[in-house]
């Protein structure tokens, strides 16, 4: 691990290897692959979890090195193979290992990605003053796990705080996550609006940044392209940083795909017969290619804000 061919990141860093299936983005899950292709069963129930060397946890240090000399700060995804606010016996050590570790590196971005937002609170040691280098985010597959996740996420004052919708299996309206954070003082989450006509939509106050993409690998679901497109929509207007990683193995057969075989899902992501004559008109077909194929353009061009390296703005810490 270190360098990374993941397009929203620098580096990762994986303080252990494995984790337990939370939810069905997990379903198909890359690191598992990964890890089981070097002989480690790590992601189950419990199970064993693979620690890493020494020498591993000494390239954080070289990387800050490297970024102060350049003075560029380098981002660092953690934890790529596993969870780091996974509840687990033998994982405790090596968690506590990581916030010195952090305290050490300033110039570099930690991004901390969990599908545990409720244990955070209770496993970092910075309370309510998080370190401005330490991004937190939760992943978010569809609406359900939006509603569970996105305010737990924003109960925690991060610097940065994002969202990773990938796999997106689903239709998400972020603001349904947002809005009753609206009814709680503190974490400078007020729910506030712009009207537009007869349409009332969410800034999304306390989320800096949302990633998205669709599902690669040999059993990948398809995305819906309106789920992507949607939730690009809800980022311009409340002014969020918007990344689409991929489309993943599926692609639209309007992106001039005639070759791979053929999905139809509606937006509720169903699956159909391509003759059904019940399919309903949001349905839309799409193209088995792989991921190289299949790219990264969405409408046409390529979304790949990010939050800024210095965060512009300081952790609200919430009312006591």
């Amino acid at each position: 691990m270190g360098d990374t061919r993941i397009e929203w990141t620098d580096k990762t860093f994986n303080a252990w290897w494995g984790c337990t299936p939370v939810s069905p983005g997990c379903d198909h899950c890359y690191a598992d692959t990964l890890a089981r292709r070097w002989g480690h069963q790590v992601f189950q129930h419990r199970g064993p979890r693979r620690m890493l060397s020494d020498d591993y946890w000494r390239q954080p240090l070289t990387w800050n090195r490297e970024a102060q000399r350049t003075e560029v700060p380098i981002r660092v995804f953690t934890m790529s193979m596993g969870d780091l606010f996974e509840d687990h016996p033998h994982v405790t050590e090596a968690r506590e290992r990581l916030w010195p570790l952090i305290d050490q590196t300033p110039w570099l971005r930690w991004q901390l990605l969990t599908k545990r937002p409720r244990n955070v609170t209770s496993m970092v040691p910075w309370g309510n003053a998080w370190p401005e280098h330490v991004w937190l985010g939760t992943s978010a597959e569809n609406q359900h796990w939006a509603n569970i996740r996105i305010p737990a996420l924003l109960q925690i004052p991060a610097a940065v705080r994002f969202l990773s919708c990938e796999p997106l299996l689903g239709p998400i309206a972020l603001q349904q996550a947002v809005i009753p954070m609206g009814s709680q003082r503190g974490h400078g989450l007020t729910a506030s609006y712009v009207h537009t006509g007869d349409c009332c939509t969410s800034r999304l106050h306390g989320i800096d940044w949302v990633i998205a993409g669709g599902e690669s690998g040999p059993n990948a679901r398809p995305m819906h392209p309106r789920w992507a497109t949607d939730l690009r929509d809800q980022c311009r207007n409340a002014d969020v940083a918007f990344f689409f990683k991929q489309w993943g193995a599926y692609a639209p057969e309007t992106h001039h795909h005639d070759r791979g075989r053929t999905t139809v899902i509606d937006l509720k992501g169903h699956t159909w017969d391509d003759a059904d004559p019940a399919t309903p008109p949001d349905a839309i077909r799409m193209r088995r290619v792989g991921k190289g194929k299949a790219g990264r353009c969405l409408s046409g061009r390529l979304h790949e804000a990010t939050p800024p390296l210095s965060p512009t703005r300081t952790p609200n810490a919430p009312d006591s």
